[in-house]
């Protein structure tokens, strides 16, 4: 009886404390709305060549999942926002999951879904309501076939949702959006255990305002911070401060315990005239220096050790985006392969390798422990 204790001790201490203080986990958004990228075979060797292991797409694409079957990439795929007023009926969620999800994994790992993209930023207003329905009938067709634990769902969010963003404790929703359909969501997230999915570009908010907003600020270099006089909070970057911004948002409609993914966040290498920022030079340093901040661990400064899965936008330049010139250029290589700047993806993947050693030692040692204590 008590090595039966022993071992469920040191299987709760080893679990909860890996949970609790898992190492930020980097992946990379993989859009295609070009007509020169690479084929999907060629994108494994890509992906891998940086030695990330997620990815995410925008859609379902069966050649690009049929490709990646038994490499390590996982995969976050989407529900596309025309599809979502259909989802209502369970029927469709559940011919949605069969035809989508169930010929792929688990040999392609999918770990999530996400029920469309930057919906409550869009003028399509009609489109709003239909979020939360599809999310559900999406998990329920999930549960019925034992994957609920395998793979989450969620929705993407622009940052154009916050009314509020500065100081980050003054984080809140727009008030049309507030209560109609971010709580509900917020409730859905919070019995399923998926997190809270935010696009968050600092890039944007310099080149709105770049005589007020530091460059050094949003490209995490040296500076004397920012003070949150609500709270006291002093914020070096400005990744933290949107972060935190959400955390606050999420925490005024009564939620605590909702974890944030950071699905997209980038950095332009070209723009317009009036894209002030956009080059090459600041795009590598935007990276370099997230992953070096990433690498540390260290949480938000409202939220310090807590961790969470960061997204890059994007893999490729894609040629055939709308918009303004940036829009084409967030890409980590060109089309034909290249890289269009120099950034060290090793320094994050030894960081969570260390992170996690050193968290199972800690887990271990509180175990045995624990087990003779009771011995």
């Amino acid at each position: 009886m008590k090595i039966v204790t022993v071992l469920l001790l040191l299987t709760f201490y080893t679990g909860s404390g890996f949970r609790a203080h898992a190492a930020a986990s980097l992946g990379i958004n993989y859009g295609k709305v070009a007509d020169n990228l690479p084929a999907p075979a060629e994108v494994v060797s890509i992906i891998q060549s940086i030695s990330i292991t997620k990815a995410k797409l925008y859609d379902t694409d069966p050649l690009v999942l049929k490709t990646f079957r038994n490499t390590d990439i996982s995969f976050l795929v989407a529900v596309r926002n025309e599809d979502l007023g259909n989802l209502a009926d369970q029927k469709v969620a559940d011919s949605w999951i069969q035809v989508n999800i169930l010929p792929y994994h688990p040999d392609t790992h999918i770990i999530g879904i996400v029920v469309g993209n930057e919906i409550f930023s869009s003028d399509d207003t009609g489109k709003w309501p239909q979020v939360l329905p599809a999310m559900v009938n999406i998990y329920q067709a999930l549960v019925a076939l034992g994957l609920d634990n395998q793979i989450m769902v969620s929705t993407t969010h622009s940052f154009a949702i916050l009314s509020s963003s500065f100081p980050p404790s003054s984080g809140a929703f727009e008030e049309s959006l507030a209560n109609s359909y971010i709580k509900p969501i917020l409730s859905f997230l919070s019995t399923t255990g998926a997190p809270f999915m935010i696009n968050a570009y600092p890039f944007f908010a310099y080149k709105d305002n770049p005589s007020e907003v530091s460059l050094g600020y949003v490209l995490f270099e040296q500076n004397d911070g920012v003070v949150d006089s609500s709270n006291g909070l002093r914020y070096y970057n400005m990744f933290d401060a949107q972060l935190d911004s959400v955390y606050s948002a999420i925490s005024k409609l009564g939620y605590n315990n909702i974890s944030i993914l950071v699905s997209e966040t980038g950095w332009p290498s070209q723009g317009d005239n009036n894209e002030t920022g956009a080059t090459i030079q600041n795009a590598q340093i935007y990276h370099a220096n997230l992953l070096q901040h990433l690498s540390k661990t260290t949480g938000t400064p409202l939220k310090p050790n807590s961790s969470f899965d960061v997204y890059l936008f994007a893999l490729f330049n894609e040629d055939k985006k709308n918009g303004p010139t940036s829009e084409r250029h967030y890409g980590l290589f060109y089309p034909d392969g290249s890289k269009v700047y120099n950034v060290d993806f090793s320094l994050l993947a030894a960081g969570a390798l260390l992170k996690w050693h050193c968290t199972l030692l800690l887990s271990c040692t509180l175990g045995v422990m624990m087990a003779l204590f009771i011995l």
